[in-house]
């Protein structure tokens, strides 16, 4: 089992930035595959970025690269997005997600994903 509590949203104008957090506690899995979705309202939730906490960098999804940044605390238990030049369409409520592991066509695929935290709203103003 694994628990995840997401932190950092917030209200921002165009072009600002915010540092989402997850912190993931398991007793179960040595790693985790770890990702953020977002679903806006009305809207499908979809894939943002996704880091496995063993090997390997992070995935973005093509809207938020150049953007967006992912990494990992030094223990592996805390990712953080890291979210520059903020436009309105990033607006949602975004969620921290995780898998024990994935196949590579899967880690940016919500239904994929076994654990999910609460969610934490971001809000980007014009």
């Amino acid at each position: 089992q694994v628990q995840l509590v997401e932190s950092g949203g917030g209200s921002v104008q165009a072009g600002g930035s915010l540092r989402l957090s997850c912190a993931a506690s398991t007793y179960t899995y040595s790693s985790l595959r770890m990702g953020w979705f977002r679903e806006a309202p009305g809207k499908e939730r979809e894939g943002v970025a996704t880091i496995y906490t063993g090997e390997g960098g992070p995935r973005y999804a093509d809207s938020v690269k150049g953007r967006f940044t992912l990494s990992r605390s030094n223990a592996k238990t805390t990712v953080y997005l890291q979210m520059n030049s903020l436009k309105p369409e990033d607006t949602a409520m975004y969620y921290c997600a995780a898998a024990p592991f994935l196949p590579s066509g899967s880690i940016l695929r919500p239904d994929a994903y076994n654990y999910w935290g609460q969610g934490t709203q971001v809000t980007v103003s014009s």
